[in-house]
C-alpha cells in the first residue's frame, strides 16, 4: 500500500471486464499508457501532491470513462476538496470516534453486489447514530473513508457504480436539524466534480409522510437525469423491484450478510487502513502554487461567507 508507484492492477472478473469495455471504453492494452500519461501530468503540477499507484489512478479513469481531460480535472478536485471542505477532512484518522460511528451500523456496504457485474449496494441508516454525540459531518467523514477503500478494493463499485438505500427509520428532529443545506450542496458538488463513483440510484425507505412531501419538492428542482435516480418507497415491496429482497441483509428479509457481519468486516478494513489514512494528510493541493484560479470553497460552491464560521474550530 505504501508503494506510491505500484503498477499491479487487480484483474477483473470476465463479467466486469466486459462491462468496463462496453460501458466505459476500457481498452486493456492501453491502460498502462493512460496511467503513465496521468503520472507525467501529476509530476508537472506544482500545486498537486497525489497518490500515483495504478489501482488508484485506474479508478479515476474508469469513473471518467477514459477521458484523460476529465480524469485530470477530477483527480485535481479530489485533492483540492480537502482544503475546501475541512469539516469532512479534518482529523480524518482511524480513531475511537470513527470506529464508534461505524459500530452504530449507520453506514453499510453489503458483501454481495446486485449481480456479478452489478453495482455495490449501500445502506445508510442515519437514524442509527446518536445526533447528540455525532454530527452529520462526522458520519459523512467515515463515509468518505469507506469510499477511498472502495476506490482501491471494489471493482463492482468503480465499474458498475452503487445503489444507495436510505432507511429513514428512527430519523428524529436531532438528525433533521443537522441536515445542513450548505453541506448538502457541497456533497452534491463533491459527487459530481471530485469523486470517481457512479451513483446508480437513491432509494428512500421508511420515510415519514412529511419527508415524502419534502422529497417531491426536491425532485422538482433536479435535472431529469438526476430525478430518474431518486425513488421514495412507502413500502419495502416497491424497493424490491430495484433491489431484489435476497440482495438485502438478513434484517431486511434477505441473505446478503447480517448487519453485524458487515460492521465487523468494515471494522477490520478500517483498522488495516489506519496507516493509509495517517499518510493521507501529506497528500493534497497547495492552492498558492496553482497556476491560474485557486480551487477553493468559493470557486467550487459559490457560497463564500457561510464558510467563515467553519475556519474557527
Amino acid at each position: 500500500m505504501s508503494d506510491a508507484h505500484s503498477n499491479s492492477l487487480r484483474s477483473l472478473s470476465p463479467e466486469l471486464a466486459k462491462k468496463a469495455q462496453d460501458e466505459l471504453g476500457e481498452v486493456p492494452e492501453r491502460i498502462d499508457e493512460d496511467i503513465e500519461t496521468l503520472r507525467t501530468w501529476i509530476s508537472k503540477q506544482p500545486h498537486l501532491k497525489a497518490r500515483q499507484d495504478a489501482q488508484f489512478l485506474v479508478a479515476f479513469l474508469r469513473g471518467c470513462k477514459y477521458s484523460l481531460e476529465k480524469t485530470k480535472l477530477k483527480l485535481d478536485n479530489f485533492y483540492a476538496m480537502r482544503g475546501a471542505v475541512p469539516e469532512l477532512y479534518k482529523n480524518r484518522i482511524v480513531g475511537e470516534k470513527q470506529l464508534s460511528i461505524l459500530e452504530t451500523g449507520c453506514l453499510l456496504r453489503l458483501p454481495q453486489p446486485l449481480k456479478a457485474d452489478g453495482p455495490r449496494i449501500h445502506i445508510s441508516r442515519y437514524g442509527q447514530y446518536d445526533s447528540k454525540k455525532y454530527s452529520i459531518a462526522e458520519v459523512i467523514q467515515v463515509n468518505t473513508m469507506f469510499g477511498e477503500i472502495q476506490i482501491r478494493e471494489d471493482d463492482n463499485a468503480m465499474i458498475s457504480g452503487f445503489v444507495e438505500i436510505i432507511d429513514m427509520k428512527g430519523v428524529g428532529a436531532g438528525h433533521i436539524f443537522q441536515f445542513d443545506a450548505v453541506l448538502v450542496k457541497k456533497l452534491a458538488v463533491l459527487g459530481d466534480k471530485a469523486y470517481p463513483y457512479r451513483p446508480k440510484g437513491f432509494h428512500f425507505v421508511n420515510a415519514p409522510a412529511s419527508a415524502e412531501k419534502l422529497m417531491s419538492i426536491a425532485k422538482s428542482l433536479m435535472s431529469e437525469k438526476i430525478r430518474k435516480r431518486f425513488h421514495i418507497h412507502s413500502k419495502l415491496e416497491s424497493l424490491y423491484k430495484y433491489v431484489p429482497k435476497e440482495c438485502l441483509p438478513a434484517e431486511y428479509g434477505g441473505s446478503n450478510g447480517t448487519i453485524q457481519d458487515v460492521v465487523s468486516t468494515w471494522r477490520t478494513k478500517l483498522l488495516d487502513y489506519k496507516p493509509f489514512f495517517e499518510e493521507e494528510v501529506s497528500y493534497g493541493t497547495n492552492e498558492k502554487l496553482r497556476r491560474g484560479q485557486p480551487v477553493n470553497a468559493e470557486s467550487l460552491f459559490g457560497i463564500e461567507g457561510s464558510f467563515r464560521k467553519l475556519d474557527i474550530d
